[in-house]
């Protein structure tokens, strides 16, 4: 067999690998999660999870464990921002300032928050993130449930793209329930909440108005907070699994 004939061949034989790779990188995502405390079963179950979740959806995502590489020309190459039970403070005044100007971009940059996004407030010498904390709807951390509760999540807005195939309401077996200085609902659009009256076991720690998803349309890049977040349980529930992959597509425009 001629050389040429050859070589032919092996780029016949190669083009099915190349469109493969070309057609992975459908969007990028970052990732920024802790790795101590008490959330580091939640983060390796939903690393695992993600990376499945990206495999079979041809798109991929890096993780990092403090904001230490975040500027603003390392953000340029995500479309998605991930804050996985990563607090809102111990981060550089670097990464405070090119986050803030990602989170201002229409185009090319979004962000879905977990959990810890809200512990807002002075904690472990930080001061007050207050850009922050006015993205997440002007609060402060108050409270929290430390022995847990179950509780039934009703959903305000069905038709929201994140919400799509998950029913109403929905349950939570395990969860802190944080509690918060003021209802963020004046300056955010309110996804879901929790039902309070179906805590089990019951508790005092209650807020009234008690949103626990939701979106700030202030900002220009798509965005959403899911306070549910502190176990590896959450990823047996069918209904958190749905809202975490439709928020993605949703946030990531695909």
């Amino acid at each position: 067999m001629k050389l040429s004939i050859r070589i032919s061949i092996f780029i016949l034989c190669l083009m099915p690998i190349f469109s493969f790779a070309q057609k992975a990188a459908r969007f990028k995502v970052i990732a920024l999660y802790e790795n101590g405390g008490n959330h580091t079963k939640y983060s390796a179950k939903a690393k695992e999870w993600l990376n499945q979740l990206a495999l079979d959806s041809n798109f991929t995502i890096d993780y990092i464990q403090n904001t230490d590489k975040i500027n603003t020309e390392y953000l340029k190459q995500y479309q998605l921002f991930i804050q996985l039970d990563y607090p809102p403070f111990a981060w550089s005044d670097v990464a405070k300032a090119a986050f803030e100007k990602y989170m201002m971009q229409k185009a090319g940059a979004s962000w879905i928050g977990f959990h810890h996004a809200t512990l807002l407030g002075e904690f472990e010498g930080y001061k007050l993130w207050k850009w922050f904390a006015d993205f997440m709807g002007g609060i402060t951390f108050k409270n929290y449930i430390p022995g847990f509760a179950a509780a039934k999540v009703n959903i305000e807005l069905p038709k929201h793209p994140i919400m799509n195939g998950v029913a109403s309401p929905f349950v939570i077996q395990k969860e802190e329930w944080y509690t918060y200085n003021q209802s963020p609902r004046p300056n955010v659009e309110v996804i879901a909440t929790v039902d309070e009256s179906s805590y089990e076991p019951d508790t005092k720690i209650k807020m009234g108005d008690h949103p626990v998803i939701w979106s700030n349309q202030k900002m220009r890049a798509k965005n959403v907070y899911i306070f549910m977040g502190h176990g590896a349980d959450l990823f047996d529930n069918e209904s958190y699994k749905l809202i975490f992959k439709n928020a993605i597509f949703w946030a990531a425009k695909k």
